[in-house]
């Protein structure tokens, strides 16, 4: 089941959702949010702060808050949480060093009330690249306690 099938079970009549974009610093979400805006993805750059993308798909307007990654700011996504339908958490599936911080910094988020009714996509990202973990190996390291 998709993320927009679920987010539009949860909102059958709200056209309007409002998707956090999260994970470490370059694992690909700034990548992903220009390339489902049919942008150019040449120029991506680290994000510094946040972007914000409005989508239109299927009547649906979607409000996608892209925030940065880095360790010093992720003290600062907290200030993204309210009133979020969506929590998409990126993987850098190629980065085997930071898989276990990637695993931790999302047990934290999802134990912040404020996105405690927020449905939760995890997307394997950079599949294509040579010696990316496949999506049940993240998955593992992810269950491990």
């Amino acid at each position: 089941m998709g993320l927009l099938t679920i987010l539009k079970k949860m909102r059958e009549r709200e056209k309007e959702l409002r998707l956090l974009m999260l994970g470490l610093d370059n694992a690909g979400k700034t990548t992903l949010l220009k390339r489902f805006n049919g942008e150019d993805v040449s120029g991506a750059a680290p994000t510094l702060g946040f972007n914000i993308k409005t989508l239109q798909h299927r009547g649906f307007t979607l409000n996608v808050w892209d925030v940065g990654g880095q360790s010093s700011l992720r003290s600062y996504w907290r200030n993204y949480f309210e009133s979020s339908d969506g929590l998409v958490w990126v993987v850098d599936s190629g980065d085997r060093q930071r898989l276990q911080l990637c695993a931790k910094e999302l047990r934290a988020l999802l134990r912040e009330e404020r996105l405690a009714g927020a449905t939760l996509l995890v997307l394997a990202n950079k599949q294509d690249l040579p010696g990316a973990l496949p999506p049940s190996a993240i998955r593992e390291v992810g269950t491990a306690p």
